[in-house]
């Protein structure tokens, strides 16, 4: 459906996409169910993905928060359009999930005998399954060799056979789950799964809608279909405006232009997979860079740093920051697009203020 009156300009849309995403701390399940899912990644620098994503839009988050408190919310570690953690209502969608590639017999086999186990157990650690049934080793997916357990309970969280149930220093421990059988059409899956994309990483151009429902045969590879389909419908499902040659899709109940969408003065450092930062062509359309994450990049190759955490301000990402730990107190090192810090004092303090923010969600002393 094509927009109302003024079509937005790449300032609206730019402005849209930062406050919609950048809303108002509130609690972690709110929080959650808002951003509809949130990325995970492992690695800590100076905390994991989810935490820093997290730490923007949950009042008074501490890192570790989401896994501490885990068990007792009703939201899931699962697949969507990568790994993360989603509301457990949006598993109707997903599940059963019919995955693209069926194991062979011996597998089958090797799953049935470790579900059984885990079902007389209740709760299992790897360990504890690999120490019962002692399953070897496998070759993984880069050509090396893994625990045969792990790469195993991978497959049977990933069929719905098991639920992570919690984490212990960074492990899955797994119970059994049993998904209902679905009570919605495969279209309906589809069409609800797109219209979480598209509310969760709205404004998308349409080369980015056309990459995530690519994206989405991770975590419903039995839709593929379906999903090309929504797509195919989605100038009469999703708001649109063509915009300096792109055409952008939102939710049909928002106006880019509205008032509503107000930026502030904050400085904030963004994770690199956190919504506003993650579509790489989007980031390039807004702001005439190109941010790349680097960890997986040789030393020698990088120009941005290990783990570079945009900067954004007033709307505009003008730099990043690379950030560690030593001796118990956070450490900041600064890039900027345009080689030299902004010399606006506002802007010194919203960094300054950002910086203690970043301590006392890492539980540190200041920089």
């Amino acid at each position: 459906m094509a927009t109302r009156g003024r079509n937005p300009d790449l300032s609206d849309l730019r402005r849209y996409a930062v406050a919609r995403s950048l809303f108002k701390p509130t609690t972690l399940p709110a929080a959650i169910s808002r951003l509809g899912f949130v990325q995970a990644d492992p690695i800590r620098a100076p905390a994991r993905a989810q935490d820093l994503t997290l730490r923007l839009r949950v009042k008074d988050y501490r890192t570790g928060d989401l896994e501490r408190r885990y068990a007792r919310l009703p939201i899931e570690e699962d697949y969507f359009v990568n790994y993360g953690f989603l509301p457990r209502e949006t598993l109707q969608w997903l599940h059963p999930r019919v995955p693209r590639k069926p194991w062979d017999a011996a597998t089958q086999a090797l799953a049935e005998r470790v579900h059984a186990f885990v079902r007389a157990q209740g709760r299992v650690h790897p360990r504890e399954v690999q120490a019962a049934l002692a399953l070897g080793q496998t070759r993984n997916a880069w050509g090396g060799s893994s625990n045969t357990t792990t790469h195993l309970l991978d497959g049977m969280h990933y069929r719905g056979m098991l639920r992570v149930q919690r984490r212990e220093q960074g492990l899955r421990v797994y119970e059994s789950v049993q998904h209902a059988a679905r009570e919605h059409s495969t279209m309906a899956c589809a069409q609800a799964l797109l219209d979480l994309v598209v509310a969760k990483y709205a404004p998308l151009p349409a080369r980015s809608l056309t990459q995530l429902c690519a994206f989405l045969r991770l975590g419903a590879p039995h839709l593929t279909r379906e999903i090309q389909r929504v797509k195919q419908s989605a100038a009469q499902r999703y708001a649109n405006a063509e915009v300096d040659g792109q055409r952008w899709y939102w939710p049909a109940d928002e106006n880019p232009r509205s008032t509503r969408w107000r930026l502030d003065d904050e400085v904030r450092l963004l994770a690199p997979f956190d919504p506003v930062v993650w579509d790489r062509f989007r980031f390039e359309q807004f702001w005439g860079w190109a941010y790349r994450f680097e960890a997986y990049t040789p030393a020698a190759k990088r120009k941005l740093g290990y783990y570079a955490l945009p900067m954004l301000w007033q709307g505009r990402v003008l730099g990043w920051g690379n950030l560690s730990v030593k001796d118990g107190r956070l450490q900041a090192h600064f890039g900027y697009v345009d080689r030299e810090p902004p010399g606006d004092p506002n802007f010194k303090a919203a960094l300054a203020a950002e910086l203690h923010r970043m301590a006392e969600f890492l539980v540190l002393a200041p920089a």
